[in-house]
């Protein structure tokens, strides 16, 4: 609903492309296409997917315009060698990247594609494809990775009466901003092990892998968070922005 709604969070989001320096294109690296394989869209122009249900049909009605960018697709691919990463012709923007962008980039005037999650592969291998992707950033490519801290929908509040945050929800999402503070990565990368808030906070991994892409990505930038908050008790809004 945020893509329809006006808050905080969209604020924030169209405050931070109106000041980012304007990209050639967006690399978004969304929880919402998680597949066993690694592949990336390379067509000029891809469809809305509109992957949700059970919402008023404005949302379904939203159409986001960007055209695609076959060149960053093949580069992305080459970068990513000998990795199989495959040209996909068939997916689009799916709600993880439009969601954001509509407010980020609202005339829908720059380049997206999008790399999926392979859910075959550890959190390690992720991490790994984030670094490789580093050039990017300096060739005038946006890397976003859209996902949630914390995002566990078995505990959130969908009847709207929860307004306060789980403490372990909480705990969680602050320990991951001092890891990034101190720019310590490799618990991230092994979250498994960060004990039982990190497995209430994580309860699937395809909502926290896009972080890992972002901070490998940005490693030796500085850290700042444009977003902040956690909605429903268990799904945190947090947004991280290496510079």
């Amino acid at each position: 609903m945020n893509a329809l709604e006006r808050s905080t969070y969209t604020d924030a989001w169209r405050h931070l492309g109106a000041s980012l320096p304007r990209p050639r294109a967006v690399l978004c690296i969304s929880a919402h296409w998680y597949v066993r394989a690694t592949m990336v869209t390379a067509m000029a122009a891809p469809r809305t997917i509109h992957d949700f249900g059970g919402f008023p049909p404005e949302l379904f009605e939203v159409q986001y315009r960007a055209p695609g960018s076959p060149a960053l697709a093949k580069q992305v691919r080459d970068l990513l060698a000998p990795l199989d990463v495959g040209l996909d012709e068939t997916w689009g923007l799916d709600h993880g990247t439009w969601s954001v962008l509509v407010h980020m980039f609202p005339e829908a005037d720059v380049p997206v594609v999008q790399l999926s999650l392979d859910r075959s592969q550890p959190a390690s291998y992720h991490y790994r494809l984030g670094a490789t992707l580093a050039p990017l950033s300096d060739d005038g490519v946006l890397v976003i990775g859209s996902g949630n801290v914390v995002h566990n929908l078995e505990a959130y509040a969908w009847d709207g009466h929860r307004t306060d945050p789980y403490d372990w929800a909480v705990r969680f999402d602050g320990e991951v901003r001092a890891l990034l503070d101190n720019a310590v990565h490799d618990p991230l990368v092994d979250y498994e092990r960060m004990g039982p808030d990190a497995r209430l906070a994580i309860p699937t991994p395809d909502h926290f892998l896009p972080l890992l892409y972002v901070i490998a990505a940005g490693k030796g930038r500085s850290v700042s968070y444009p977003v902040q908050g956690i909605e429903g008790g268990s799904l945190s809004m947090l947004a991280v922005r290496l510079t």
